[in-house]
């Protein structure tokens, strides 16, 4: 069942609660222990904080740019990834700054890695389309690069390597053999493996922690066809939930892909159940404690709840 949580369709800026907020093409999205939202709100260079009954503030950020410092005089420039380490640290991917940010719960922005200025000196280790950004229980932070084509690895420190990938293709393999093209979405499970939606490649891959790059679901030769996987979450017993053009995917640990909610090729806004529903073009998607899953509906402008059946509201 698909509802809306906040925004009203309208590109814009608005704090305040459901309805009355605004977002400007909003991607990524993360969830906490508590139930509250963080949204990376691209078009408003900002980071915004949803709480369950769907109330909207903004965490960090102002107009574009780039500068640290807490709140409304940080600087962001079209953030679009976002995850959530145990303490409620955020990690977001800055994308035109080609930088990973840090902010802490009560809205202080520091720079953990990437530096736009030194980007030349070493390609493969440094930032140029970061999209989408997860966390293992160690703290380090697993970064798809998507004009880089690779998925980089980033210590507590800040250290960055590649883990796998690099030149633009499909091949599976351990690390440097591996290709992709246009990574966008990642998600890690408790084991430490992650699961990239290989956006160009219409497949989703698998990489253990070792770097060995599997493809889990090939929207190419199989049955289940892709049309650009963007976003993906995975919930406690390995489910897969991607979004794919105006779909919703679900995707089990098998590999077998079957659709939650939307429409596919017809984009547009729509509340209900499963095929009733509408989304235009989401990207960013998140599951909380509870089983829910939560939507960045980048075109819509909304931040949309999705309710499996068997789980608690």
């Amino acid at each position: 069942m698909v509802s809306t949580l906040a925004g009203n369709g309208e590109g814009g800026f608005a704090d305040g609660p459901g309805g009355a907020a605004q977002f400007g093409a909003p991607l990524g999205i993360a969830a906490d222990t508590a139930g509250n939202l963080y949204v990376a709100d691209t078009g408003n260079h900002r980071i915004r904080k949803i709480t369950p009954a769907g109330e909207v503030s903004t965490l960090a950020g102002g107009e574009k740019g780039y500068a640290d410092g807490t709140g409304s005089a940080a600087r962001f420039y079209e953030p679009s990834g976002i995850a959530i380490d145990a303490a409620g640290n955020l990690y977001v991917t800055d994308g035109i700054n080609l930088r990973i940010r840090k902010v802490t719960p009560d809205g202080a922005v520091s720079t953990l890695a990437g530096d736009k200025a030194d980007h030349a000196k070493d390609h493969a280790l440094q930032l140029q389309q970061p999209s989408a950004i997860a966390i293992d229980a160690a703290g380090n932070l697993y970064v798809a690069d998507g004009a880089n084509h690779l998925i980089l690895k980033v210590t507590p420190t800040g250290k960055v390597s590649t883990l796998a990938g690099g030149e633009v293709g499909f091949a599976d393999g351990t690390g440097g053999v591996a290709q992709f093209s246009l990574p966008s979405g990642i998600a890690i499970d408790a084991a430490g493996n992650l699961y990239v939606a290989d956006m160009a490649n219409y497949r989703i891959r698998k990489i253990t922690p070792a770097g060995e790059v599997s493809t889990l679901a090939d929207g190419t030769e199989s049955a289940a066809q892709f049309n650009g996987p963007a976003g993906i979450a995975i919930d406690a017993t390995g489910n897969l939930y991607v979004t794919d053009d105006n779909y919703i995917r679900k995707i089990t640990p098998a590999g077998d892909v079957s659709t939650l909610a939307g429409r596919g090729k017809y984009p547009g806004y729509a509340e209900g159940l499963g095929s009733a529903a509408q989304f235009n073009y989401p990207h960013g998607i998140a599951m909380d404690i509870a089983g829910n899953l939560y939507v960045a509906d980048r075109n819509n402008n909304r931040i949309r709840k999705i309710v499996i059946a068997g789980t608690k509201d």
